[in-house]
């Protein structure tokens, strides 16, 4: 078997890594690279699309599965494996992602065309996410797929999002008993932290000959103790509550797929024990779309907190005082509130979308709260804020940063140092190899270094188009 890495190798977005055996080639994961990323890496694909036979995809977020309309675009007529949860997620955000591509291009073409330069195509079209969507194969947790009479597949929950993913190769040579010769490699995905609300912890796998793990958080942990769902949300109370005697606003920057419908969580519990007034506003197309998708998929995915309540007749995401916002009229007149509110808007990272216009008219009052909810990458404008810059740059315009600026440490969706080495020591024996990756590069040599000098694992942190024969 040869695995090649090319993306998430030294960077934390782009996650997308060829394996072939037995000339069969799968991609794991296809995603978009973000932020400073995207200058490294590019959006291009680094390989022939139609070379490419599966998809296995560990999650539906952007930076795992973005490249996926780029890829059909490109010439793949393959299959693509996820969890049904993960293929409901994506039907929207995929369409989503292209959307803003056309949007992006248009946008540029009218400079260009003023410029008199030639126009650019969009990276994928509307269409090309339809036509990959049609590719979709979906699984369920723990069972066996086969790909070929040498290679299969398993899906664990990996406890990071809804229907995400860790991934399991089982392959074997032609000719050879599968009983005596079966090999493993697993990919993590993106290992889930501890007590997240509404989603199950991640499920430890035990037996792996080659582990390709993430090290998001592989040189730090989490602020404390991994604070429960009550402490999460009367935090985000005490935050609700000062700012509204302030007179101001809290901006939650969220990702519109998890991290909103985890924030929706924390608030209806917020509601139903002290019947807060405050009105909130999910303010994204996508996030309310995404908020139906969860509520849709229950059974196997919820928490046993979350099924609690649905088993009661509770709506866990649901709030009498929650306002969906669509349209970019609506969006616009929450500048003009005059009253408390809590306001969600993606992106999570700041880098796009309607978050931004609500920064730009916020960031600047000392009344108003921003509450970040999970990692910001290296390079993002989310970043930036959160590492305490005094000015940032917001859609052209100069902005001063008198907000208070808050975070909710424990909601983190990637588990920390201690859970990522919690999560690799569970392979009994180790395996033989380890590749550390979806890191920053510093970061991830760093975790690779940490294995192997305390756990005698042999682990690597692979380059760009980096490539092993195992």
């Amino acid at each position: 078997m040869k695995v090649t890495f090319f993306g998430g190798a030294g960077t934390v977005t782009g996650s997308c890594t060829l394996v072939e055996h037995n000339g069969l080639r799968l991609l794991v994961d296809c995603g978009l690279p973000q932020g400073s990323d995207e200058k490294r890496l590019g959006k291009c694909l680094p390989f022939k699309a139609s070379g490419i036979d599966v998809v296995l995809l560990s999650h539906a977020h952007i930076d795992h599965s973005g490249r996926l309309p780029l890829l059909e675009k490109n010439g793949f007529k393959g299959r693509i494996y996820s969890t049904k949860a993960t293929m409901d997620l994506c039907s929207i955000m995929l369409e989503d992602s292209a959307r803003i591509q056309e949007d992006d291009a248009k946008w540029k073409n009218r400079k260009f065309l003023r410029a008199g330069k030639k126009p650019v195509q969009p990276l994928y079209s509307v269409e090309d996410a339809h036509n990959v969507l049609k590719r979709f194969v979906p699984v369920e947790y723990g069972q066996i797929t086969e790909l070929s009479d040498t290679i299969g597949v398993r899906f664990t929950d990996a406890g990071h999002m809804l229907g995400s993913s860790s991934i399991g190769i089982y392959f074997t040579e032609k000719g050879h008993d599968p009983a005596k010769d079966l090999r493993c490699m697993v990919f993590s995905g993106d290992i889930g932290n501890l007590n997240q609300p509404i989603i199950k912890d991640p499920e430890y796998i035990h037996h792996a000959t080659f582990v390709a793990m993430e090290s998001t958080y592989g040189d730090r942990n989490h602020d404390g103790s991994l604070p429960s769902t009550t402490e999460l949300s009367h935090t985000l109370q005490r935050i609700m509550e000062e700012t509204s005697e302030m007179g101001g606003k809290v901006i939650i920057p969220a990702f519109s797929v998890g991290r909103s419908q985890e924030i929706l969580y924390l608030l209806s519990d917020i509601y139903r024990r002290k019947k807060n007034p405050m009105p909130i506003y999910l303010d994204s197309p996508l996030s309310v779309k995404a908020t139906s998708v969860f509520t849709r998929n229950v059974d196997g995915y919820y928490d046993e907190e979350a099924m609690a309540l649905v088993r009661q007749g509770k709506n866990p995401i649901v709030i009498p005082t929650l306002h969906a916002i669509t349209s970019v009229e609506e969006s616009k007149s929450l500048n003009d509130l005059k009253i408390p509110c809590v306001i969600i808007s993606s992106s999570g990272m700041c880098e796009a979308g309607r978050i931004q216009h609500h920064l730009k008219h916020n960031l600047y009052d000392s009344r108003n709260t921003v509450v970040f909810t999970g990692y910001q990458a290296e390079g993002t404008l989310g970043r930036k804020i959160l590492s305490g810059a005094k000015q940032v740059t917001i859609l052209g315009e100069l902005i001063a940063v008198r907000a208070r600026i808050e975070k909710l440490s424990g909601i983190s969706g990637h588990a920390d140092k201690n859970g990522l080495l919690k999560w690799i020591s569970e392979f009994s024996p180790a395996p033989k190899k380890v590749f550390v990756m979806h890191g920053e590069s510093k970061v991830s040599a760093g975790f690779a270094q940490l294995l192997s000098t305390q756990m005698g694992l042999d682990a690597t942190a692979p380059h760009f188009k980096e490539s092993f024969e195992l």
